[in-house]
């Protein structure tokens, strides 16, 4: 439906996104639990590492009119949580706690939450926690459908979530993800 054609750049020989073409769905009820017999976690509900780049230029607005270029969104504030390694998966929970409370914000007042899956009890969790509907939460799949390009998930996340405000005439998001070792962040924006 071309909704990522506004945040993918075309390389030469790739012009598209493999990893969503990839999967075999009738394979997931043979997987096997990736942590512990009897788990839920598997490779069908994980993240894929997958290929990819993304660049986002900041400033201040006064630069921005300096140079006359148009901003796309604004940074309202951020915030980071740490806490034992083995429930990273619930540590994004916090920092956007964190952040909502550090802006004012009630949670039902964000249009769209962009959450990493390393796994998709990520978000899962996220949701149950924050009280956020599945329709306000990686509305055009999470990385266990488009992969977890390492090194730029962060800037992936955002640029998807500044796309999805975009297209769906929405303002207020936050993107937030685990960032290892029981560590996560999170960032609030505003479409301007």
């Amino acid at each position: 439906e071309g909704r990522f054609a506004d945040e993918i750049v075309p390389v030469a020989g790739v012009a598209r996104d493999e990893q969503p073409t990839r999967a075999k769905p009738e394979k997931i009820p043979t997987l096997k639990p990736a942590f512990r017999d009897g788990g839920t976690v598997t490779a069908a509900n994980s993240s894929s590492i997958s290929d990819g780049a993304a660049a986002l230029v900041l400033m201040r607005l006064s630069e921005a009119e300096k140079r006359g270029l148009a901003p796309l969104a604004k940074i309202c504030g951020h915030a980071s949580h740490a806490q034992e390694p083995a429930w990273f998966t619930t540590a994004p929970i916090y920092a956007m706690r964190k952040l909502t409370d550090r802006l004012g914000w009630d949670p039902s007042s964000v249009d769209l939450y962009e959450i990493n899956e390393a796994f998709a009890v990520v978000a899962m969790a996220a949701m149950r926690e924050l009280d956020l509907p599945a329709d306000k939460v990686n509305v055009h799949g999470g990385a266990c459908a488009l992969g977890h390009p390492i090194g730029c998930s962060g800037a992936r996340i955002l640029v998807t979530l500044l796309s999805a405000l975009r297209q769906r005439g929405e303002k207020r998001g936050i993107a937030s993800l685990c960032i290892g070792g029981g560590e996560a962040t999170a960032m609030a924006v505003e479409l301007i």
